[in-house]
């Protein structure tokens, strides 16, 4: 099975975490967002998965070799695309035209999902949805009784339906959506000024195309740093309860549910509830809870609640609901 993830958006409301790592190479408890997306997919896939495209924006060789590390830490044949402009998921996709044929497996790396029913790789497309509370944010499909989509609207500004698309799509025989890609393309056919996958989508529904909407489990946002914390937690909840053993923790209390990478140091403290502490920090002295502490950071002499410290920072000051980029230093009193 292949699988095209486009991941060249800026994350602007991820600012300033985005403004060293792209979105979907932040952490959530031990993972990148784009590995819990392929690892997520691999179970309910009807194929192994084999091969996967990245559609990315002008990234750093240094971030390049974290995808392919991710693919090859995966044992997955890889290409990176390249989408110079951003002129839409459609246009996205197009940028992986060489795997646009037989089955193919879509996901945007915008958030991380939970499902268990396994593709059904007879159906001519299968797309993911999720009712939602304020579907004029969103993409959404109507439905017949059967579960088979009938029509498709963006950011409808009347309700004609809850069921949101979350960004998972399936198709049987992806050189039939390329065809209509490339027309939208050809023909500069653009919504709000891009080229939408909607209405690529769309033309296929006219043709005939079946569309099955499956549902999921969890559709957990990490769009800017509230949600991001937020599915953190629930990350946390599902996988990290249990009783796990910190071989670097000296004198310090744990309260579940936590992540603490094998690679991190921590004495005198007190970590958790809801505290992900990634590789190579060294923590001392400190209380941390509902919070995400990235790579290689030392904070000492601190309470840190309800905040984002990006990588290689030095904390020493007592912080609440602060989110702060890489290499950020913060010293209200010696340390």
């Amino acid at each position: 099975m292949k699988v095209i993830i486009p991941m060249a958006g800026m994350g602007k409301r991820l600012r300033p975490l985005t403004l060293t790592t792209p979105k979907p190479l932040l952490k959530v408890a031990g993972k990148s967002i784009v590995e819990h997306l392929l690892n997520n997919l691999q179970p309910i896939s009807p194929e192994p998965i084999d091969e996967v495209g990245f559609i990315i924006g002008n990234f750093s060789a240094e971030t390049k070799q974290q995808i392919i590390n991710i693919a090859s830490h995966l044992n997955l044949k890889y290409h990176l695309y390249t989408q110079d402009v951003p002129l839409g998921t459609a246009h996205a996709v197009f940028m992986a035209e060489q795997m646009l044929s037989g089955k193919v497996i879509i996901a945007f790396a915008d958030t991380i999902f939970i499902a268990h029913e396994k593709i059904d790789s007879s159906q001519d497309a299968i797309i993911f949805t999720k009712k939602v509370d304020n579907p004029q944010q969103y993409g959404v499909v109507k439905l017949d009784k059967d579960l088979f989509i009938t029509g498709f609207v963006e950011k409808p500004k009347t309700f004609v339906s809850d069921q949101a698309i979350i960004g998972i799509y399936y198709f049987k025989d992806a050189q039939k959506l390329g065809e209509k890609i490339k027309y939208l393309i050809d023909n500069g056919i653009k919504g709000n000024g891009e080229y939408q996958l909607t209405d690529a989508l769309s033309m296929l529904l006219q043709d005939g195309l079946r569309f099955k909407s499956y549902t999921t489990d969890q559709w957990l946002d990490c769009g800017n740093p509230q949600t991001l914390l937020s599915t953190t937690s629930k990350i946390l909840e599902l996988y990290h309860s249990g009783q796990e053993k910190y071989d670097g923790v000296e004198n310090t209390v744990i309260n579940p549910p936590v992540y603490i990478a094998p690679g991190a140091k921590i004495k005198n403290s007190v970590i958790g509830p809801f505290a992900a502490i990634e590789d190579g920090c060294i923590i001392e002295d400190t209380t941390v809870k509902d919070s995400i502490i990235y790579d290689s950071t030392f904070i000492s002499d601190s309470f840190i609640s309800k905040s984002i410290i990006g990588s290689n920072s030095h904390i020493v000051s007592n912080v609440n609901k602060l989110i702060v980029g890489d290499y950020t230093k913060i010293q209200n009193h010696e340390k």
